[in-house]
């Protein structure tokens, strides 16, 4: 998964080894790299387990304004609807990566597992959902290393 996720994250333009890892965290966090659908019937979606909502609210409110980066995921993941989420592994790392993308704060160190904890807690999982820094480590460490 971890070339993967390189590979997208390059072809859009928007690579470096913290995004890499956040986005491999973030993953192994939401679904353990296993559910495509959220437990439960929520309406959550992918590896990333977003909301048709949150994928929307990014379409509609940041990339609509930066075509540029809208062209290069659109051409890497072949769509860029929410629905696609489920099935489509490209578009699942790009959505990630802009969502965290629009967060002012500077990307954790790779290197530092609990501040990519700390980091998904604050900005994705934020003080409304059930997730844990703990959680996040621990998960990180049996799926991404």
């Amino acid at each position: 998964m971890r070339e993967r996720i390189t590979k997208v994250l390059k072809a859009i333009n928007l690579y470096s080894d913290d995004a890499r890892e956040l986005i491999m965290g973030t993953f192994a966090q939401e679904s353990r790299f296993r559910y495509t659908k959220q437990i439960g019937g929520g309406p959550a979606l992918g590896f990333c387990q977003m909301e048709p909502d949150t994928f929307n609210d990014i379409v509609i409110n940041y990339l609509n304004y930066k075509q540029e980066l809208k062209e290069r995921i659109i051409k890497v993941t072949k769509s860029l609807c929410a629905a696609d989420l489920e099935n489509n592994i490209e578009l699942m790392v790009a959505m990630t990566r802009v969502h965290y993308l629009r967060i002012p704060e500077k990307l954790p160190d790779h290197n530092d597992i609990e501040a990519m904890g700390r980091y998904w807690k604050k900005y994705y999982n934020t003080h409304l959902g059930k997730g844990k820094v703990e959680e996040f480590v621990a998960n990180y460490k049996r799926y991404c290393l």
